[in-house]
């Protein structure tokens, strides 16, 4: 018997692709099951003349999409990991991560200059105040231009509004086909990722035993490993996405090494460490070393950003 399921997504060209992905892979496992996608808007996609970390609060990219998922309009959903909040919404969970892309930032530069080549006072497309923390630590002389919307439209600015670069994850450039735009890789020594950075999240309502078995096999061990570790940093550090928080934890013969950063917005002050342990303790590993980065001075760079320090205690 046919029936059909639905898959909530944001409309942007980027979310539709990986949606379309998600819905492939389920089509082709499952015969007779057919997947519709349900676009829609959330409050990141309706404020695009606002820095995000101006708009304030988190989960700006899923809210809507969950209270769908909550309310029965939508099955299940998927999500660029590096959006979803720590917390999620009571009745919902995160039933499986897939495998990550390729995590690095990259440059896209105007004349086809690598970072370290571009002028004094070169302006610098992002809307991400983690890239700008690690960009202006390398380059202080940089101007940094807060730089919104959808991927192909901030690559149209990097022209319009006259850039010298604009900084994105090569994630979604690579998913769009667009290689051939990217003038540099940033590796994760030079520029840390975002927590989650080009992993995707497949949401789902807790109790729906049918749809967390027809996804289950998106599940990639090690990468959930890692993300999970990132995550429980973010949390501990009480962060959003739109916070200079970075993360990304590797595994290798069941060691899970993360490292960790907390930068200030001006790139004066960055603070940085990694820890190492089996990859069972992911999540301590993950709370361990953002204590380390509190001791550090983590919880005084963050305290002129979000107004408080973290907590001493969670």
């Amino acid at each position: 018997m046919k029936r059909t399921i639905r898959l909530g997504t944001r409309g942007s060209q980027l979310a539709l692709w990986q949606a379309n992905w998600v819905k492939s892979k389920v089509e082709e496992r499952n015969e007779g099951l057919t997947v519709e996608l349900v676009k829609i808007k959330t409050t990141g996609d309706k404020i695009l003349d606002v820095p995000l970390a101006k708009v304030g609060g988190k989960g700006l990219f899923v809210k809507e999409i969950e209270e769908a998922l909550l309310d029965n309009r939508i099955d299940f959903a998927v999500h660029s990991m590096k959006d979803v909040p720590t917390n999620l919404p009571q009745g919902l969970h995160l039933a499986c991560i897939t495998e990550r892309e390729d995590p690095r930032d990259v440059v896209i530069s105007r004349n086809g200059s690598k970072l370290a080549d571009l002028p004094k006072g070169a302006k610098i497309g992002t809307a991400s105040l983690r890239r700008q923390a690690q960009v202006l630590n390398i380059r202080p002389d940089f101007e940094i231009v807060q730089l919104r919307g959808n991927l192909d439209t901030r690559i149209k600015k990097l022209t319009e509004v006259g850039l010298d670069a604009i900084l994105l994850a090569g994630a979604g450039i690579k998913r769009m086909g667009w290689v051939d735009k990217i003038t540099e890789y940033l590796e994760p020594e030079t520029v840390l990722p975002a927590i989650g950075q080009g992993a995707l999240g497949i949401e789902t309502r807790d109790d729906n035993e049918e749809i967390n078995k027809v996804v289950a096999f998106f599940d990639h061990h090690i990468t959930s490993v890692s993300v999970c570790a990132e995550r429980a940093l973010l949390r501990r550090l009480e962060g959003g996405c739109q916070v200079p928080i970075a993360a990304y934890g590797t595994v290798k013969n069941g060691r899970l090494k993360l490292v960790g950063l907390v930068g200030s917005t001006d790139g004066k002050d960055i603070v940085k460490d990694s820890l190492e342990g089996p990859e069972e303790e992911a999540e301590k590993l993950g709370v361990k070393l953002a204590e380390r980065l509190l001791d550090m001075g983590a919880g005084d760079i963050l305290k002129e950003i979000y107004g408080k320090a973290p907590s001493v205690d969670r």
